[in-house]
C-alpha cells in the first residue's frame, strides 16, 4: 500500500471521529464549501512557495495540497483509485490532444 492510499484510508477513518478529536472530522463537519475553500488556499500557498519559497517550503505546501485534495475526494465519495485510473487513461496521450478532446 502506498503513502496516498494509506492516507486516504486514514482520512476515511477520521471522518467518523469527533470534530474535537480530529482535524479531518472538524473540517468535514464544516461542510463541502469549507473543504473546497481550504483546498484552494493550499493550492495558492503551493503556487506562492513555488515562485518565492525554497524547496522545503514547496514540499510542505505540496503535501498540504495533496492531503486536502484527499479530504475533498473523500467528502465527495470519490476514491483515489478513480483519479489514478483517469491518470492511467491519459498516460501516453499528448496533453494538448487530451485538452482539445475535452473542449469538443
Amino acid at each position: 500500500m502506498d503513502t496516498l492510499t494509506r492516507l486516504e484510508a486514514t482520512i476515511a477513518q477520521r471522518l467518523t471521529a469527533a470534530p474535537e478529536e480530529s482535524y479531518v472530522a472538524k473540517l468535514h463537519a464544516k461542510g463541502l464549501p469549507k473543504i473546497a475553500q481550504k483546498l484552494g488556499e493550499e493550492a495558492t500557498e503551493a503556487v506562492i512557495a513555488a515562485l518565492a519559497g525554497d524547496e522545503a517550503e514547496l514540499v510542505g505546501e505540496a503535501a498540504d495540497l495533496l492531503f486536502h485534495l484527499l479530504v475533498l475526494l473523500g467528502a465527495k465519495g470519490v476514491a483515489l483509485e478513480q483519479v489514478l485510473a483517469e491518470l492511467d487513461r491519459r498516460e501516453g496521450v499528448s496533453g494538448l490532444a487530451e485538452k482539445a478532446a475535452r473542449s469538443e
